[in-house]
């Protein structure tokens, strides 16, 4: 007799198969941004605020993003541009067409580097916080891909910059407790719900306008690889959320008839830095690893100075943040496909480095995404040889 075990359940631990990563074609340079960003919206008047989002522009360490909103959008949908305009049908007839076929692209993309049938899919998680409908960019993804109505499909809404990781945590119980599962996890953001003029009395807005920028990613989840037919690129051996102490308000994001206002406290990069190490205690002592130069790392651009005081608070040494740092230079935060484009960095550039593994040549390494209340995940990886 078949035990039910035997077929509800795999055997090995969840392995990302392939990773696909996607941007709008509008690419933005950041040392030009102020004065674009205040001609389209039509505040050139507002010098003194102006002059402070320069120097906020120039102390983000982003060198370039792409965005969806082009200037030709942004006439045609002056309430976007408006500070307070009631524009939320405007924002989301955009982010419901755009979401999911940004999302297309960054899961074509991990389609053809998987190289197996679509038809192998059996789930598919889709993350976002750029728009909401019934049915959503989930459905949406099916469609545009082709994929069998009956894959079992997850639609993951408004978790901000821990999206991804929080998604990748799902995927991981939905691949080690379904044998054969093959999982499509996909997060796709575009700022068109928070893309508004400047403000004198919002300077959180200004902060997100500096620092916040367009992309997709997509990754294929699945355990038990095929051998000979499928890569296995990283091993997430376990995956925890924690909710950080004495951070309740310290991100929050309020959906309305304006789009999404975020507020931020600047209190954030401390509130990680303090709280970091006990996850990273937590999370690797079942597996003996106490010296944190010792692992490869995949954390969230969120900002410069949140990736500065992780790399001092744990003593870090420069070359472990670097493909962090390189997202937010070349993407900006990205939301929840943010950390998944620094995995793919990372892994590529093991493989031009000719390194054993695709975590810099290391076994172990830590996956971080973190966002609204305030919320830590933790994602223990171990890298697979090329």
């Amino acid at each position: 007799m078949v035990k039910v075990e035997e077929v509800r359940r795999a055997e090995g631990t969840a392995t990302i198969l392939a990773i696909g990563t996607a941007t709008p074609a509008n690419r933005v340079d950041q040392s030009t941004y102020p004065d674009y960003y205040f001609r389209v919206t039509r505040t050139q008047h507002m010098t003194r605020l102006k002059e402070k989002f320069k120097r906020l522009c120039e102390k983000s360490n982003v060198r370039n993003r792409h965005m969806y909103l082009t200037e030709d959008i942004l006439q045609r949908n002056p309430n976007i541009t408006a500070h307070g305009g009631a524009s939320l049908d405007a924002r989301q007839k955009i982010g419901v067409a755009q979401v999911p076929l940004l999302g297309q692209e960054a899961a074509l993309k991990a389609i053809q580097e998987w190289g197996q049938p679509k038809s192998n899919i059996t789930h598919l998680i889709f993350c976002t916080s750029s728009c909401v409908e019934m049915p959503g960019p989930d459905y949406r993804l099916v469609k545009l891909l082709g994929l069998p109505d009956s894959t079992r499909r997850v639609m993951i809404y408004q978790q901000g910059c821990f999206g991804g990781s929080a998604s990748l945590r799902l995927a991981k119980d939905l691949a080690e407790n379904n044998r054969r599962a093959r999982v499509l996890l996909v997060c796709s953001e575009i700022k068109v719900q928070t893309f508004r003029g400047p403000c004198e009395t919002d300077l959180d807005s200004l902060v997100v306008q500096a620092l916040f920028g367009d992309g997709a990613a997509a990754v294929i989840v699945g355990s038990d690889p095929d051998q000979g037919l499928e890569t296995s690129l990283f091993e997430v051996i376990l995956a925890n959320q924690t909710i950080l102490p004495d951070s309740d308000g310290a991100a929050v994001g309020q959906l309305g008839d304006v789009g999404l206002v975020i507020q931020l406290s600047k209190a954030i990069p401390r509130l990680i830095a303090d709280n970091i190490e006990k996850s990273l205690i937590e999370a690797f002592e079942p597996w003996g690893v106490s010296d944190w130069n010792s692992i490869f790392w995949a954390v969230h651009p969120g900002g410069p100075k949140i990736i500065d005081l992780i790399e001092k608070k744990l003593g870090l040494e420069p070359e472990k943040l670097r493909f962090t740092r390189h997202v937010l230079s070349e993407y900006g935060n990205m939301s929840s496909s943010s950390v998944f484009f620094v995995l793919d960095e990372m892994r590529k550039s093991s493989a031009r480095d000719g390194l054993s593994t695709a975590g810099q040549g290391l076994e172990w390494g830590v996956l971080f995404g973190f966002g609204p209340g305030l919320t830590l995940e933790t994602a223990v990886l171990r890298a697979s040889g090329h």
